[in-house]
């Protein structure tokens, strides 16, 4: 979808951007003047003159109160008393549902920024994350302002904000100034985060106070032998790309030693991105652990690479250069901006791909920076200003700004993408870094690679989701199965249907028999929202028919399988068709669970006591309320499917809170409904009648093991 553009004017976005980055400015001087009136409030001069002159003193006193927490005025609270009396002031107006004004107009600001991202790319209506946003800030500004506070301290929102890296720093600023206490160094460091800054006076990648408890843990370790063989020998901008673009698979930093053309030997730190949505449980630069860190003065981040430049042994006041990719590359423009750093290392060149090169300057005004932004990448505007667009002037900097090919995100972010746009869209900005590189145009004399690890923390899912994982390739890339899921909201609406209308849906083989409930068979509608997982955030609608085990079928062998251990069941739910939402998905579905899917954007929420799905592609939707419920064991899982003669096995486990409902005042309805999912449903006629029962899971866990083979 393209940018629509006003008469005189540029990009509709380009102009909420803007304008978000002028309200966010405008919240942050409110802020300042509130500090000031607050010092000011319970100066000591002042409270001398107050009991000197109490006529006039105290009148002055309740008049800058009046202005800092009057609804009418500032509207917050007097916070920095040192004798205690403005925080009490400020805690009474959080009870009374006071909200400041610097809070209400930066939640005008992240409403700007939510425009701006889905009128570029309306696809994100369906993150979850964007949707949780936007119905925390659709309400009226004070509900708004509760909401996002609620939603910032909600471990399991978390999971559906991290992958939002379109509007991370527009939520980093938002959440500095809906915090209360403006001497608070979380808070202040979140307010210049969100303009890529390091933190003034508080503490930088070098004085950290959280450094005693949060900590990235870089581990030396060995490439694998193809991995070795396909490092840069020579250096060069691409050549160091491609190293990132090898190794950021597992989350791995790679720090060069380069002998140049000069016979000097230099040093070359290359940081990977992040992959929105899917946690590393062993690293420290995934989404899902920095948003429990941004917010502090050094994120693990940002701790492990200053490690592992420190392990490597590089000597003070030796040349280094920092290459880096998407949150890798803010990562390293953070270090040099760092006064300390910059004193213990000469950094020469800071080169970031698919990063935001914002007003910030290196500490070193030698360090030449340089920035190559696709204007279809989301990341690189994270601050509110166009990519591209001209920050703080600097003689050393070097910006270019082009239009990709494709507008899908995160295909747009992708290294592979700047890789072959460097030599086919943008030759010439390869040419010119490479020139300005030239210093470290020579010959790779040592190479090492480090995993960035997080001690701080245990892995996401612990100890439920730490199992034993393999590789697999897909038509869609590598996936590592079983397939984990961290934060999924599921629906099963289950209706007894005609056996023998349930049989023709099944494969034409004689021994897949639907099982029988009385005289009726049954067939399971699931509805699912997965969040955060290994294969990033999806929807999934499958339909599916319980069967009989496929060799020695007994007339109540499903009430005995719920009675065992899901991996010692025999019967299962054969599924009959899928539709997911991400080309990943659907290559797992198809090739590794032998599932027949299409690839169809759904929006399902399962909220409170409330079931919505609408599937526009598909001419399907759910709605109504499933009604009380009783808990019910755990829905563990086998799903069957079907590839060439043989049968495929699949184990589900999960972990929540299932409640069984009986008889849910739920309706399906097909409105000119295509497609096979919705061709299946109109054979059973699900559409004229209601659920029999239905099991949910708002919230849970869980693995998907590969498919096995079954010689039957």
């Amino acid at each position: 979808m393209a940018a629509h553009r006003h008469a005189d004017g540029p990009p509709a976005a380009e102009a909420l951007r803007a304008c978000a980055r002028d309200v966010v400015d405008v919240a942050e001087g409110i802020r300042e003047v509130s500090a000031r009136t607050s010092s000011v409030l319970f100066a000591p001069a002042l409270t001398a003159a107050a009991r000197r002159h109490p006529r006039t003193g105290c009148a002055a006193r309740w008049a800058l109160l009046r202005a800092l927490t009057d609804k009418q005025g500032l509207g917050g609270s007097a916070v920095v008393a040192p004798d205690g009396m403005g925080r009490l002031l400020g805690a009474a107006g959080q009870l009374l549902g006071r909200q400041s004004l610097a809070a209400l107009v930066a939640v005008t600001s992240l409403r700007l920024r939510l425009a701006a991202l889905l009128l570029d790319h309306p696809e994100f209506a369906h993150d979850p994350g964007v949707r949780r946003l936007t119905d925390a800030v659709d309400a009226d500004d004070e509900a708004a302002v509760r909401a996002l506070r609620a939603l910032f301290e909600d471990p399991d929102a978390q999971r559906a904000l991290c992958g939002l890296a379109p509007v991370l720093t527009g939520l980093l600023t938002v959440r500095g100034l809906l915090a209360e206490d403006p001497g608070d160094d979380e808070a202040a460091w979140a307010l210049t985060a969100g303009h890529g800054l390091t933190a003034g006076p508080g503490p930088g990648p070098f004085r950290s106070r959280a450094a005693d408890r949060t900590e990235g843990a870089p581990q030396a370790v060995e490439p694998t032998a193809r991995e070795a063989r396909g490092l840069a020998a020579e250096g060069s901008l691409l050549g160091f790309l491609r190293n990132i673009d090898a190794l950021s698979a597992g989350g791995r930093l790679l720090v060069q030693e380069v002998r140049g053309p000069d016979g000097v030997l230099r040093y070359v730190v290359q940081a990977p991105g992040t992959a929105p949505g899917r946690p590393r449980d062993d690293c420290a630069q995934d989404f899902a652990g920095a948003w429990r860190n941004l917010f502090m003065a050094d994120s693990p981040y940002t701790r492990a690479v200053l490690l592992a430049v420190r392990d490597h042994g590089i000597p003070r006041g030796a040349d280094l250069a920092l290459i880096g990719h998407g949150e890798g590359g803010i990562t390293l423009l953070n270090l040099a901006r760092d006064d300390e750093f910059c004193r213990a290392y000469r950094v020469t060149h800071v080169v970031v791909v698919g990063a935001p090169l914002d007003g910030g300057s290196p500490a070193d005004p030698r360090t030449w920076v340089a920035g190559v932004t696709n204007r279809h990448d989301i990341v690189p505007v994270l601050d509110g200003r166009g990519a591209g667009t001209a920050g703080t002037p600097h003689p050393n900097r070097y910006e270019v700004d082009y239009t990709g090919p494709t507008r899908e995100f995160p295909l747009c972010h992708l290294l592979s993408g700047y890789l072959e746009h460097l030599e086919t869209v943008v030759p010439q900005a390869r040419v010119d870094i490479d020139r300005a590189l030239t210093p470290y145009r020579g010959r790779v004399e040592r190479s090492r690679v480090y995993r960035l690890g997080d001690r701080a923390r245990p892995p996401e899912g612990h100890p439920f989701l730490t199992v034993p994982t393999t590789g697999l390739v897909t038509s869609a890339g590598p996936v590592d199965v079983p397939v984990r899921y961290y934060d999924s909201s599921a629906v099963h609406l289950c209706y007894p249907v005609d056996p023998d209308v349930a049989r023709t849906l099944l494969p034409d083989v004689a021994w897949l028999v639907p099982t029988r409930f009385g005289r009726r068979a049954l067939a399971v509608l699931s509805l699912y929202e997965h969040r955060c997982t290994t294969l990033g955030p999806y929807t999934e609608l499958a339909l599916s028919v319980p069967v009989d085990d496929p060799w020695r079928p007994h007339a109540h062998d499903i009430a005995a399988d719920l009675l065992r251990p899901a991996d010692l069941r025999r019967t299962g739910r054969y599924v009959v068709s899928l539709a997911v939402g991400s080309r990943e998905a659907r290559a797992v579905a198809e090739e590794v669970w032998a599932q027949p899917a299409v690839q169809a954007s759904a929006d399902v929420r399962v909220e409170g006591r409330e079931l919505r799905v609408r599937a526009p592609e598909l001419g399907l939707s759910v709605e109504g309320r499933p009604g009380p419920g009783v808990r019910c064991p755990e829905a563990d899982w086998v799903l069957y499917g079907r590839r060439g003669e043989s049968t495929v096995r699949t184990l589900v486990r999960a972990r929540g809170q299932p409640h069984a409902h009986a008889r849910p005042r739920v309706r399906l309805r097909l409105d000119g409904a295509h497609g096979p999912l919705a061709r299946q449903l109109q054979i059973l006629e699900l559409d004229a009648v209601r659920p029999g029962f239905a099991l949910t899971s708002p919230r849970f866990m869980a693995h998907r093991s590969a498919g096995a083979v079954l010689p039957r």
